[in-house]
């Protein structure tokens, strides 16, 4: 077993050779570095898709992207060891920038819930009559519960609760809350407005590509908490 920054155990390279150890370090840096480069990339070709500014429904996608496959998604991942952009920072300044990141997050998907109704309104056209608006209201509640949990981590003792046992209640429901923003956003490529957008055989990339950050998160995560904690128990 190997030490990892925070002193636990973690099981990675037990019962790997130095050659195995370093190639699964690498593939797991690519898969990270390929997972900023999916969200980020992601993020500003519907923002381009999109074309802010020609309607109220235009600013929607931009923000919800921004929030769900950008913000949620590096809010994340600055935690990892491999391939972040934020390695060099000590825990508690990722702690910080994590709050700030999820908050910015929050902020964007609100907002765009807001140019939804608003577009909605204007062409008196119904609400939540889509599986897509039903997921989207679903996640954003998701998330602000989150948020909550979030902030319960700054008062354990009004829980009665170890803070471990804190972090892992709020790091699984903060995988809960990405796996359904990613179902979210892939249920959005299936609408007429990106239909209309995209044609032809790029289109069937487009869901699939979400999917790849959701792995490497979803790794990340199980890793981090869900499987150490389950050894050290």
């Amino acid at each position: 077993m190997l030490s990892d920054s925070r002193g636990e155990m973690s099981p990675v390279g037990e019962g790997l050779g130095m050659s195995e150890f370093w190639l699964h370090v690498w593939m797991r840096r690519v898969a990270v570095i390929a997972a900023h480069v999916i969200a980020f990339g992601l993020t500003v070709l519907i923002s381009l898709l999109s074309r802010p500014g020609t309607s109220l429904f235009s600013w929607h996608p931009v923000c919800m992207s921004s929030a769900y496959l950008l913000c949620l998604t590096e809010g994340i991942l600055l935690f990892s060891p491999e391939g972040t952009p934020f390695c060099f920072k000590a825990r508690r300044g990722k702690v910080r920038l994590h709050w700030f990141i999820q908050a910015l997050a929050l902020l964007a998907a609100a907002t765009g819930m807001g140019f939804m109704v608003a577009s909605k309104n204007v062409s008196e056209r119904p609400h939540l009559a889509t599986w897509h608006s039903l997921l989207g209201v679903g996640t954003l509640a998701a998330n602000v519960l989150q948020a909550a949990c979030g902030i319960c981590l700054l008062f354990p003792k009004l829980l009665k609760l170890s803070p471990p046992r804190l972090k892992l209640y709020h790091a699984t429901c903060g995988l809960v809350v990405y796996l359904l923003a990613i179902v979210t956003v892939v249920s959005a490529m299936f609408s007429d407005w990106f239909q209309a957008a995209v044609k032809g055989v790029m289109w069937y990339a487009f869901p699939l590509l979400p999917m790849f950050p959701a792995l490497v998160v979803m790794n990340q995560i199980t890793n981090a908490y869900l499987l150490c904690k389950k050894i050290t128990t």
